[in-house]
């Protein structure tokens, strides 16, 4: 029998996640804010995963983020972020800071059980040092990308917002947001969020 996987629920109200995610075999520690989670990192990292909330008291969650990615015992510990804002442009910068996956509140637990074992089924499978994304990676099927998609997709990567992209590329924002219909459906995603997913998936490979 594996002995059960370990989470540290960074959260100022864990009290729902700690009572539930033992029942599915998971052993939990909670840190109610930044601070208190980097103590605790800095006697132990065994942690296999962690769940950051963004909103906190004392540090935010992509502080403690940012935190965890700099520090040699702690960076390779996958991190689900968990927040209440459906921010894409915020989510993808919090990708390429080094956050492995997001869940936006509020949440239904199967949502998230099914993203905490893909994150370790992804992490159990390869360990990278970055979460750098090289654009020539995607796998584009029958469907090339174009030169002008290309630039749009590796700034969306960078984190860029619609606007920035068009300033960058000379372009009308409108055309940005063609450009990036046009990636959505040949590499068959739905939005920015999920196509930074599929990079770093695809760039671990």
């Amino acid at each position: 029998m594996t002995a059960p996987k370990k989470i540290l629920i960074i959260d100022d109200n864990p009290k729902f996640l700690e009572d539930a995610l033992p029942l599915y075999d998971y052993e939990v520690e909670t840190a109610s804010d930044g601070l208190k989670a980097m103590k605790i990192l800095s006697k132990k990292s065994d942690f296999d995963i962690i769940l950051l909330d963004v909103m906190m008291p004392n540090m935010s969650g992509w502080e403690v983020l940012k935190e965890i990615r700099q520090n040699e015992n702690t960076k390779e510990i996958p991190i689900i972020m968990i927040t209440a804002i459906n921010d894409e442009t915020k989510i993808v910068k919090g990708l390429k800071e080094g956050a492995d996956d997001y869940v936006v509140k509020p949440f239904v637990l199967p949502n998230l059980l099914a993203r905490i074992e893909a994150v370790l089924r992804r992490c159990s499978r390869t360990k990278t040092d970055s979460t750098q994304i090289n654009i020539k990676n995607i796998k584009q099927s029958n469907n090339e990308i174009t030169k002008k998609e290309s630039a749009v997709l590796e700034f969306l990567t960078k984190g860029l917002t619609n606007k920035e992209i068009a300033e960058k590329l000379n372009i009308a924002e409108l055309t940005v947001k063609t450009h990036l219909r046009n990636i959505y459906k040949k590499l068959n995603v739905n939005n920015r969020t999920q196509l930074v997913l599929m990079s770093m998936q695809l760039n671990s490979k």
